[in-house]
């Protein structure tokens, strides 16, 4: 069926609007109207390639699946008929592999169902004005041949992550990826990785909290033998490793300001020296950095360089929490029992009451503790039907065994008295985000210093102020002086 309709404002733009869904037709139809725009509807990919056939439109607005075929198939024809239109795609079963191919073949633009009106009136006026452009071309040399992709969900945030990854694929732009820990941001990496135009390069990750300070350098640009000790050979950093593919830059926000400021100079010459060289050597790499800090807040305390973040943050790309997206645990949830049998665990399934504890959890752990409990219960529960108390019980031991590492962690442990008190200066940093003293912190956090450490001496010599100046190091007035100072009470003989 092929309609024609027209509008009292004329504008003398054609657009055609294809969707076997009589609603959507009907809605789309009068919003454009509204706008006055000329349209005509198909309800099928015949209809629709006929209407390309007897007349040219100034844009075509296609679902992708209907009754008898996917638009995809066709839209090579279609771009044959009119090379210069724009295709809006939508569709209800969005996927990041369909955004993907839409945007590989020649979609100006990937919607998702359902769709907010008022975005695809924005959308349509956007591209009627680059009509004259021709996307297919800007896209050449794209083909996402892989057939695994690696994000999963189809919820509205979801959506919004795909259509921003499929207009990334054929770019070598810097994105900076943004979220909280598990959520998938060395995913999104390696995604673009995979079905971008670096495909055949190699793809290097390195994790910037993992690396001792010193060494980041050497790690990330290489070193000449014999540029510090135990470097007995030569290093190739992983810029070079990188070379004509992508390198991933994983919690930049740890990196120190010493390597930032190297950082940015690579970015900005495009070349890097190893440590202890003298040869600049070039560098193609596409770079993906991700973090789950604040890094506007880091700068604010001189703890990132500014000029070093608007390098990186080119396409800002955040990653929503699980608990945002909460539509997609059953996927999820199925993806990671698929997995789990392939590693040779047994095929399990989450009864409704199963799935919908899994909803009501917070997931503070994000996806990754989300797959974490998938695999558990597969491998330790003889069930073939998981039911809700089973994912009750291990929501409790995972929130237990989360208080018990806290605990740990804040009691006796081998760590040094210098990452004891970096421990608790994090913990003091993190609750005073937001508030933190307008000045004093270093004559505060001496004065809270001092107190226990001279009541400890004290106790430790009980109570002999002579040994305990001694053990601190300091002359027996100026512990006195302390002693008065602070209010120190000394009693002798105890211990």
């Amino acid at each position: 069926m092929v309609t024609d309709s027209g509008s009292s404002k004329n504008r003398g733009e054609t657009v055609i609007v294809a969707d076997d869904d009589a609603s959507i037709r009907t809605v789309l139809t009068r919003a454009l109207e509204g706008q006055g725009y000329k349209v005509r509807t198909a309800n099928s990919v015949a209809s629709l390639l006929a209407l390309v056939d007897i007349a040219p439109a100034d844009l075509i607005i296609t679902d992708v699946y209907m009754p008898e075929a996917s638009v995809l198939d066709v839209l090579p024809h279609i771009k044959s008929a009119q090379p210069n239109v724009p295709l809006i795609v939508m569709s209800a079963h969005s996927t990041l592999r369909m955004a993907i191919d839409a945007t590989a073949h020649g979609a100006y633009e990937y919607l998702a169902k359902p769709f907010d009106l008022d975005e695809m009136l924005a959308v349509v006026e956007r591209a009627l004005k680059i009509r004259e452009a021709k996307p297919a071309e800007a896209r050449a040399g794209f083909t996402p041949d892989a057939d695994e992709f690696p994000l999963i969900g189809r919820s509205p945030p979801m959506q919004e992550v795909y259509r921003v990854l499929a207009r990334l694929m054929p770019t070598d732009l810097t994105v900076l990826v943004s979220g909280e820990s598990g959520t998938g941001k060395e995913l999104i990496a390696r995604a673009l990785h995979q079905f971008g135009r670096r495909k055949a390069g190699h793809f290097s990750a390195v994790n910037m909290a993992a690396i001792p300070k010193d060494l980041i350098e050497a790690e990330l640009f290489g070193h000449e033998k014999g540029a510090f000790t135990g470097a007995t050979e030569r290093g190739v950093g992983r810029f070079e490793q990188a070379h004509g593919g992508t390198l991933f830059l994983d919690e930049i926000g740890d990196m120190p300001l010493e390597a930032q400021t190297r950082l940015l100079r690579v970015l900005q010459e495009g070349e890097i020296t190893r440590v202890g060289g003298r040869n600049a050597i070039k560098t193609d790499v596409r770079i993906v950095a991700a973090t789950h800090r604040d890094l506007r807040r880091l700068i604010a305390r001189g703890g990132f360089r500014e000029d070093l973040y608007y390098r990186l943050n080119v396409v800002p790309l955040q990653l929503p929490p699980l608990r945002e997206r909460r539509d997609d645990i059953p996927d999820l949830v199925q993806h990671f029992l698929v997995e789990a049998s392939k590693d040779g665990l047994a095929v399990k399934t989450f009864d409704a009451g199963a799935m919908a504890a899994l909803k009501e959890d917070e997931w503070r752990g994000n996806v990754r503790e989300l797959e974490n409990l998938v695999r558990r219960v597969a491998a330790l529960y003889s069930e073939d039907i998981i039911p809700a108390s089973v994912v009750d019980h291990e929501l409790k031991r995972s929130a237990t065994a989360g208080m018990a590492d806290t605990e740990a962690t804040a009691g006796p442990s081998q760590e040094t008295l210098s990452e004891a008190v970096e421990r608790h200066l994090k913990i003091f940093f993190d609750r005073h985000e937001d508030d933190l003293p307008a000045s004093g912190l270093y004559d505060r956090i001496l004065h809270e210093v001092e107190r226990p450490l001279i009541e400890l001496s004290l106790r430790a010599t009980h109570g002999n102020q002579i040994k305990a100046a001694d053990l601190l190091g300091i002359n027996r007035n100026t512990l006195r002086k302390k002693i008065k100072e602070l209010g120190i009470e000394v009693i002798k003989g105890t211990k």
